[in-house]
């Protein structure tokens, strides 16, 4: 008998620590990618630093343009910072758009000690289109990717000016994400979902949020009468192609998707370089105007 309670002891040690560890993975603060600079591409820039409505101080770059009412407000990844985005700045410079670049709390120059996979990131949106706003700019575009996908998914239904949304490699489900992320780490399904679910649930806990509560396949039908383009590689080993077809079906007009077959994870542009170039910059021109 004590030999089974020592084992069920040893089982019930494991699983915490599996759900702690992967938990971790979720919320903890990152070191940033190697840093850029917009120097480098021979973009004037200012250093900006404004505040989420939570107190959490955010740092980034504005990227001024000749139109002085279109601006498009860059999103990052999940456990990197902005510095890599850098390089589509120069396309929206070229067509006359401010880019408004800044690290999510949890990342890069940022403050925050953790990250909530879009619970929270949404005030640092809301307080990125509230600078922007002070500043003059009242035609607002959002690009997000990856996880700054879901945020601007998520987040724009809850702020006040922005009118274009275009969301690169969002996951849907988080959960779904995890657990996608967890079977290419090699962990065996029947061991991943459980493990999935409980890693979101505790991660939940120790930020005190829900954090599905964010999930973009609950507020995509929420982004109408903002213009939406989902852009998708259909190889992408987090989220379904069904899964994005579904959310796309849920949003309202008016709205775009575009999937390609032999893209993975956020390389669409890697993949169709030019024709991903003409497709954001059109879009954005559509719905916040020629300059």
């Amino acid at each position: 008998m004590i030999g089974v309670l020592a084992a069920l002891a040893i089982v019930v040690i494991a699983v915490v620590a599996a759900v702690w560890y992967a938990s971790d993975q979720i919320v903890r603060r990152r070191r940033p990618d190697k840093t850029a600079n917009p120097a480098e591409y021979g973009l004037e820039y200012e250093d900006v630093t404004f505040t989420s409505e939570d107190g959490i101080p955010l740092r980034g770059w504005l990227i001024p343009a000749q139109d002085a009412r279109r601006a498009v407000i860059f999103l990052h990844g999940h456990a990197g910072s902005m510095d890599p985005d850098l390089k589509y700045a120069p396309w929206f410079h070229e067509r006359g758009i401010t880019v408004l670049m800044f690290d999510f709390r949890g990342h890069g120059r940022s403050g925050g000690k953790h990250v909530s996979m879009g619970y929270f990131e949404r005030r640092d949106l809301i307080a990125a289109e509230k600078f922007l706003r002070e500043r003059g700019y009242d035609r607002i575009g959002v690009l997000g990717f990856s996880m700054g996908g879901a945020v601007a998914i998520s987040g724009a239904p809850l702020a006040q000016d922005i009118r274009a949304v275009a969301a690169d490699g969002s996951f849907v489900w988080l959960r779904d994400a995890i657990y996608e992320g967890m079977r290419e780490r090699g962990i065996p399904g029947s061991v991943a979902k459980p493990l999935a679910y409980l890693a979101v649930k505790a991660a939940g806990w120790r930020l005190g949020a829900d954090l599905e509560d964010a999930d973009p396949g609950l507020w995509a039908s929420k982004v109408a009468p903002r213009a939406l383009l989902l852009i998708h590689g259909e190889r992408d080993p987090y989220t379904s192609t069904e899964e994005v077809q579904a959310m796309f079906a849920a949003a309202g007009e008016p709205k775009d998707l575009w999937v390609v077959p032999e893209a993975g994870h956020r390389n669409v542009d890697e993949v169709e370089p030019e024709a991903y170039k003409q497709r954001v910059l059109g879009f954005f021109e559509r719905y916040l105007g020629e300059g």
